[in-house]
């Protein structure tokens, strides 16, 4: 690990202090291409596990994993108006095949071969409805061959002038569900089952409180009939976009002609979705549970969950400790706990300390000469408390101490959550609250667009979700908070990443 610096406080700058938490916790790097990072093997281990429980839920439900090409051909975004439009001032080109050198050995120089120019020039994959619709045409024929359930685990690039590690690069991953079905009610219930899956490892693995619900019309998925999304608030009271969902309609199935045979022998167009969450995903769970000593990650998604430091002056206390250590370790392991035993000798044990500290381990076991006499080990939390377990049963204790953990950390993110949350606000109280501390606001909603846009203009809230029935008010909004006028629905907003 590189030499230890002081992490930034929370209270100074947040967005210091997020930089220095990742950076501290090795999670990821800057890239010598601009906007572009570099995630460390500590980092791709945290994202690998998410990877690995969401791709669980994802079979569960009956999707079937894919693969489709980086490159899209540049008139396949054209096919689909409102598409184009939203991705048009994202996408990178690929214009030529080949470069070729000049000048003399010693002083060359490298430049594009202007023979090698494409005949039509290929989008890099900023999202992939496109080209994987335009194989569900050929795929689907007949009523039969429906619902088509596919997801595949890639690399998405998005050309963004404003980033930060994590929360929005150039280049980013992900995943992207993809289905086909042959009504609407169907793509309906896929579009909602697929996002109670995301709250599902949001809350219960990321230990990071959601709201569920529909984006309003200005902040839909560009060319989808609906979109839902799932929203997080993070320490510093913005809002986090933590993934969507979509019902696309039949708006792809028509510009692609991806139609299917009925029972009854007519055709119709398929109804489509999709879904997808990203690495985004990591910064979320930073700035939900992270604290001014650094990162502190969930039991089930952290990539060491235990380390145990071995203490020792002599040789003989030496041999003692690590043979203790090493049972500890096994044990652990032997009932599915991720540990790590820390026997380097360079390192003293209160540097140790700062380092899994800092990297977020849930959980530690110091083990001394007088642990081994007392039979027992000094369990420190991560989050705070420090108290002897004994060494018979010890990983009944850890897995229990984990388990406890993980609640504790869902419990205060939610806690939180609704500290800084308002209800059936008035304008002025609005205004006050985004200034001031912010959070998430309840209130009622015109449906106006203008409306909307003079909400973002004057305090930078914006809607994030109309909000699903179990996080509404008790009491419904008569009349719009900003304008007055009725209130169609009820909006939750707020400043958002």
């Amino acid at each position: 690990m590189a030499q230890a610096q002081k992490i930034t406080p929370r209270a100074k700058d947040y967005s210091e202090w997020y930089n220095d938490v990742i950076m501290q916790a090795e999670l990821a790097d800057y890239s010598p291409v601009r906007g572009c990072m570099v995630i460390r093997p500590h980092g791709y281990r945290l994202w690998e596990l998410m990877q690995r429980a969401l791709d669980d839920m994802f079979k569960a439900t009956g999707h079937q994993n894919a693969y489709f090409p980086l490159f899209i051909p540049m008139s396949f975004l054209a096919k689909e108006a409102e598409h184009v439009e939203g991705f048009a001032k994202e996408v990178a080109l690929v214009t030529h095949t080949r470069l070729k050198a000049t000048g003399k050995a010693g002083a060359q120089a490298v430049m594009v071969d202007p023979e090698s120019a494409l005949d039509e020039p290929l989008v890099v994959r900023p999202t992939s409805e496109t080209i994987i619709y335009a194989m569900f045409a050929k795929w689907v024929q007949s009523y039969r061959d429906l619902p088509l359930l596919m997801n595949q685990w890639c690399n998405i690039v998005r050309w963004e002038l404003r980033t930060r590690l994590f929360l929005r690069t150039t280049e980013f991953l992900w995943q992207e569900g993809h289905t086909a079905h042959a009504t609407e009610p169907e793509a309906e219930a896929e579009a909602r089952q697929m996002l109670g899956v995301y709250r599902t490892f949001q809350e219960e693995w990321m230990a990071m409180p959601v709201i569920t619900g529909k984006k309003t019309e200005s902040e839909k998925f560009a060319g989808a009939l609906r979109t839902y999304a799932l929203e997080a608030l993070m320490q510093d009271n913005k809002a986090l976009q933590a993934g969507t969902s979509h019902n696309l309609g039949q708006n792809f199935a028509k510009a692609f002609n991806v139609q299917y045979q009925t029972a009854a022998g007519g055709l119709e167009y398929v109804w489509n979705t999709s879904w997808g969450v990203t690495t985004r995903m990591i910064g979320g769970l930073v700035m939900t549970h992270s604290d001014d000593n650094g990162l502190v990650c969930p039991p089930k998604l952290a990539p060491v969950q235990v380390a145990i430091v071995p203490i020792w002056k002599s040789e003989e206390e030496k041999g003692r400790v690590l043979e203790v250590g090493e049972g500890v370790k096994q044990e652990l392991a032997r009932a599915g706990v991720r540990v790590e035993l820390d026997a380097r000798e360079n390192l003293k044990p209160g540097a140790k300390y700062f380092e899994w500290e800092a990297k977020g381990v849930p959980l530690r076991l110091e083990i001394g000469p007088r642990d081994v006499a007392a039979g027992q080990v000094m369990a420190a939390r991560r989050t705070g408390g420090k108290a002897p377990a004994r060494l018979p049963g010890i990983a009944g204790s850890v897995t229990a101490a984990l388990d406890q953990i993980q609640a504790a950390l869902f419990r205060s993110a939610k806690d939180r959550r609704e500290a800084h949350s308002i209800r059936g606000a008035s304008k002025p109280q609005f205004i006050e609250f985004m200034k001031g501390p912010g959070g998430f606001a309840y209130g009622g909603f015109c449906g106006s667009g203008a409306c909307e846009a003079e909400i973002k203009q004057e305090t930078a809230a914006t809607v994030r979700v109309l909000p699903d029935p179990e996080f509404r008010s008790p009491d419904q909004p008569k009349t719009c908070m900003w304008c007055g006028k009725p209130s169609v629905a009820e909006a939750v907003w707020a400043q958002a990443y």
